[in-house]
């Protein structure tokens, strides 16, 4: 029996190729809405089933989740031998510690709700942190988009080019991609005043006369990117900034800081939906460009339903 694809609201497009991409079948899933907001789906044709719930919890993040739930809950009562939830985007994924007293600790509430509601198993790309699966009560696999960005962002990374890290944290992240494009590193070093406002103080590289890829898990607000970019810039990087995220979140005033800013291109998945970024082309105009994270996930998913490793795919941490 073919591995079965349950769809979120969101994510048919992407469903659809993964589905052509792997020889797996797509249950339907009919979900219907009231008119005070709650949801209702019903889940048919997966008794006996592997399922994989493609669902991320992109913006709206909160409501994305509850019907991720209901998705998950409804192929649990509808008779799924296994099910697994394949996650392009974990939302909550930065709530992994406490920050002062009293404060949630909102990736382990949603790892705990996702078993909860039926999940035995999750797919994650490019999560936030790699501290994510050790909060999770069931098996989680990591992989990562990089190699299919790497790919498509070689043509702009000539010899001399660099590849910046906007901040500490995503320094392993920056290796990986200058492994795959045979470049050098810089990083910037930032302090996060608030929820979209960063404060970039210093720069560790020679970006001088050289262009730069500035690479990051996911752009939400674009304050660390513009705040990377201004220290490239004053630093002597050719002001032309090719950029690149797994999550193109693009909320807030995102289009307007990376709009009036020097970047020749910007390259994201669909991890979330396209939706999500504005129209084609980005919101208010930014050159969005999208690569399709479908032929990951179609081979992750033929090698789970076949019981196969994944080790070549997964995040390096």
């Amino acid at each position: 029996m073919p591995a079965r694809l349950v769809s979120g609201s969101a994510y048919a497009a992407l469903v659809q190729a993964v589905a052509a991409a792997s020889a797996s079948d797509e249950a339907a899933c009919d979900l219907q809405r009231f008119p005070d907001g709650e949801l209702r789906p019903t889940v048919t044709g997966i008794r006996g089933g592997d399922v994989y719930v493609v669902a991320g919890t992109g913006p709206p993040v909160s409501d994305s989740i509850v019907e991720l739930l209901l998705v998950l809950d409804a192929c649990r009562r509808g008779g799924a031998e296994r099910i697994t939830a394949v996650m392009p985007y974990f939302g909550y994924a930065r709530q992994d510690r406490r920050g002062r007293p009293g404060e949630a600790v909102g990736a382990r509430v949603v790892a705990d709700a996702l078993a909860g509601a039926g999940a035995q198993r999750l797919v994650v790309v490019d999560p936030h942190t790699p501290a994510l699966e050790a909060m999770c009560g069931v098996p989680m696999e990591m992989v990562t988009a990089v190699p299919v960005l790497a790919r498509a962002l070689a043509p702009d990374v000539p010899d001399g080019a660099v590849v910046v890290a906007p901040d500490l944290g995503a320094v392993k992240l920056a290796e990986r991609y200058a492994s795959l494009l045979g470049r050098t590193v810089a990083v910037v070093r930032k302090t996060r005043v608030s929820g979209d406002a960063v404060h970039a103080e210093e720069l560790v590289g020679d970006v001088a006369g050289r262009r730069a890829l500035i690479v990051d898990d996911m752009i939400s607000t674009g304050g660390t990117i513009e705040a990377a970019i201004r220290v490239l810039v004053a630093a002597g990087a050719v002001p032309e900034i090719v950029v690149a995220a797994t999550h193109g979140l693009l909320v807030g005033t995102a289009a307007e800081r990376l709009g009036a800013a020097p970047i020749r291109r910007l390259v994201v998945t669909d991890s979330v939906p396209t939706g999500a970024a504005g129209a084609p082309g980005g919101p208010g105009g930014l050159p969005v460009e999208v690569q399709s994270i479908a032929p990951l996930l179609a081979d992750v998913v033929g090698r789970l339903h076949r019981d196969e490793e994944l080790a070549d795919l997964l995040v390096r941490t």
